[in-house]
């Protein structure tokens, strides 16, 4: 199966979810390795304060060639996966990223960890707390 990982920059399981993926047999899309682009897109990469950012900076900053090439590898791969397994604990980005798959009619799957009850998580197909539940998850 396709599989794009949904997570952060900080979540440390991230990488091993990734590789188990692949271990496991599927094709995995990794947000930190892209297919064709190198590594993947960090804000940092375009300032070191944006952190700080108005909200005017922001809307600037989306439009910086570096965004947009990490905005359009993020989208295709979207497009191309066949399933979404977003890892907590995660931010803005992926829950939008899950929700996309959601409307796209995309297999779900939310790894929760420790963290504030979501009533939205209704809409993924899994809910799971291990790993082992996330594989069977994606061949169910």
């Amino acid at each position: 199966m396709k599989v794009y990982v949904a997570s952060s920059w900080r979540n440390l399981i991230q990488p091993d979810v990734v590789k188990m993926l692949v271990e496991a047999g599927h094709d995995v899309y990794d947000f930190r390795n892209p297919f064709h682009n190198g590594t993947g897109f960090r804000w940092s990469d375009i300032a070191s304060d944006w952190e700080d950012w108005s909200s005017e900076e922001l809307i600037d900053g989306l439009e910086h060639p570096l965004a947009s090439k990490g905005f359009k590898s993020d989208m295709d791969a979207l497009d191309w996966a066949e399933a979404v397994v977003m890892v907590m604990p995660c931010g803005r980005s992926s829950h939008l990223e899950l929700g996309y798959a959601v409307g796209q009619r995309k297999k779900t799957v939310v790894l929760l960890s420790q963290s504030e009850p979501e009533l939205m998580y209704k809409m993924a197909d899994y809910l799971v707390t291990n790993t082992e539940q996330m594989l069977h998850a994606l061949i169910d």
